[in-house]
């Protein structure tokens, strides 16, 4: 029936159908996602100096968001109120909820973006333990309704729990001398521990728990629990979830709908209903096209959806062996300051035992000559005489070579956020470099050569950052050779027509197949899983080689050994 035939109610009843059709995504439009947290958990959620939500957590949601055309609104606060207020309903979601069995059974969990340890912390003073049973009989502070506090209220370790508010709490509590320990998300606690000085509190032992953590929904809300799984999943393909992780803790999927859609869908419902086009026949038809194509689309995204599922299973055991890399990197600045101190000592007191022996030796020599030989220390003096020269200035030199280790290990583990300013020797960068690795060199070959190029131009960028490069390049190519008998050979140079430096290390080992050569710098690629490679060594160098403008190109074959070329661009002289 014509539309200018249609009877009053009859038009009336049309134009209601059609605007009831776009209820419910303007409805869902409108409303944002309330996604709540807690306040004090970094690196992955907290309130900066701002006092605004900042961390991996809400730089996940806030990208997620983004894919999927979601609105959201970020709450963080005590961790109990956050429970229970998506218990009530009083937020939609929480963004960092350790699994459990228990807890599935009241609310329903995305697959986890990442991996929790949690650790035993106590004081450097009180006794080491190594498992939860260990704690029996004493007072461990807990975070309140925490992963753990929920655990061992469901078992008998016969511990006394102390629930506090946070981590950070249970840190202070315990560095101040209250209760024997505190159970803590491990990353978080060395977090804590740094940022608060907490310099008499410890990790002891090796992680007591690992928990799968994600996003966490009220029962029964399974759009809402797909959209977050789903936005998860495109952050994982397109690579920005790694990008998250890297800039926190150190497969493509079809786009979210957008605003543009949401209107320009609205816009092709209600147009024809407002302007009164079309047939009723014609109407009929189009809608059925426009179901059948987003039955199509559905299909495919829950095909899609299906493989990052099984994609995301693959990469786990990846995810906790790059979690396990990021505390590596908090744990040097401690461990490098710990052998500095003690070092500092024996630096500052040699001096002063040769200025001693200085001073007593006359008389020494006196009594020597009137007397004759005598004991002194295991020793008879006619040698300790010799000898303790060279005693003072081995132990002196040793002492130095230990700093200057350190300071270099300390270099080469900070992570550097500044622009690559610096003018830059490259064959200093050789030489710090060579220092980290010379012992890995001792041990892997007799042969090891260094050929410096002459007068070479200084290129711009970051020394720190090369020399990780550097030492990952030497440290696989020692890895590589079967026995001390084969060499390496480490090269600079500086070709003058391209502009360019080069770095040169060649290795008479194994060799790299073929087929395997075009897979160097992929992530988490590698033949040396067995032995505990990770497969990012090679993949953080290229970045490396590619943010200064330079590149890395591989050469090899089975049993004829590697050559791995790092290229740099030199600094344009200026023209005058």
């Amino acid at each position: 029936m014509p539309l200018f035939l249609m009877n009053k109610s009859t038009a009336l009843r049309f134009l209601l159908a059609g605007l009831l059709l776009l209820l419910p995504s303007v409805v869902m439009a409108a409303t944002p996602v309330v996604v709540g947290g807690d306040r004090d958990y970094p690196p992955y959620e907290f309130l900066d100096e701002k006092g605004e939500p900042a961390g991996y957590n809400v730089d996940l949601t806030r990208s997620i968001a983004e894919v999927m055309g979601m609105e959201v609104e970020i709450r963080l606060g005590d961790w109990v109120d956050m429970r229970r207020a998506l218990q009530r309903g009083e937020i939609d979601a929480l963004q960092g909820m350790s699994y459990s069995a228990a807890r599935a059974q009241e609310v329903d969990f995305t697959p986890p973006h990442t991996v929790i340890h949690h650790s035993i912390f106590a004081r450097t003073d009180a006794p080491v333990v190594h498992n939860l049973e260990e704690l029996r009989g004493k007072q461990v502070m807990v975070q309140e309704e925490g992963i753990l506090h929920d655990y061992l209220r469901s078992e008998d370790f016969g511990v006394t729990l102390v629930p506090v508010p946070t981590q950070a709490d249970a840190l202070r509590l315990l560095s101040a001398g209250e209760n024997d320990y505190a159970l803590v998300a491990k990353l978080p606690g060395l977090y804590l521990k740094r940022k608060l000085l907490l310099s008499n509190i410890t990790a002891v032992g090796a992680p007591v728990t690992t928990q799968r953590y994600g996003y966490a929904v009220g029962k029964g809300r399974a759009e809402l629990l797909s959209r977050f799984a789903e936005g998860l999943a495109i952050l994982k393909n397109t690579g920005r979830y790694q990008e998250i992780y890297n800039r926190w803790l150190g497969v493509l999927e079809p786009v979210g709908i957008s605003w543009h859609s949401i209107f320009k869908y609205g816009a092709a419902v209600v147009a024809p209903l407002l302007l009164g086009l079309g047939l009723t026949l014609l109407w009929s038809r189009t809608l059925k096209k426009e179901v059948a194509h987003r039955t199509e689309e559905l299909a495919l995204e829950v095909s899609e959806r299906k493989r990052a599922m099984d994609e995301l299973q693959l990469r786990q055991q990846q995810l906790i062996q790059a979690d396990k890399l990021a505390c590596l990197g908090v744990l040097v600045s401690g461990v490098a300051h710990e052998i500095n101190n003690p070092n500092g000592m024996i630096l500052l007191s040699v001096p002063r035992l040769m200025e001693a022996y200085e001073d007593v030796e006359p008389l020494l020599e006196e009594h020597f000559e009137e007397h004759g030989d005598f004991m002194m220390g295991p020793l008879e003096y006619s040698r300790m005489r010799e000898e303790m020269p060279a005693i003072f200035s081995e132990m002196l030199g040793g002492a130095n070579r230990i700093k200057r280790i350190v300071d270099d290990l300390k270099d080469f583990a900070r992570r550097e956020d500044s622009e690559l300013t610096e003018r830059v020797e490259l064959n200093r960068v050789v030489e710090t470099s060579l220092r980290l690795v010379s012992t890995s060199i001792k041990t892997a070959t007799e042969h090891f050569r260094v050929e410096y190029g002459e007068n070479l131009p200084l290129f711009q960028g970051n020394s720190q950052r090369i020399e990780q490069i550097v030492v990952n390049l030497i440290l696989n190519a020692c890895q590589a050779l079967p026995d001390r008998e084969r060499g390496i050979v480490v090269k600079t140079s500086h070709d003058e027509a391209a502009r360019t430096l080069t770095l040169a290390v060649q290795d008479e080992g194994t060799g790299i197949a073929a087929e395997n050569l075009a897979r160097l710098t992929d992530p988490f690629f590698t033949t040396k899983r067995e032995s505990g490679g990770t497969g990012l060594g090679l993949s953080v160098s290229a970045g490396i080689a590619e943010a200064h403008g330079g590149s890395l190109a591989f050469a090899s074959g089975p049993q004829v050994g590697s050559t791995v070329t790092l290229t740099l661009p030199v600094i344009e002289k200026d023209k005058g």
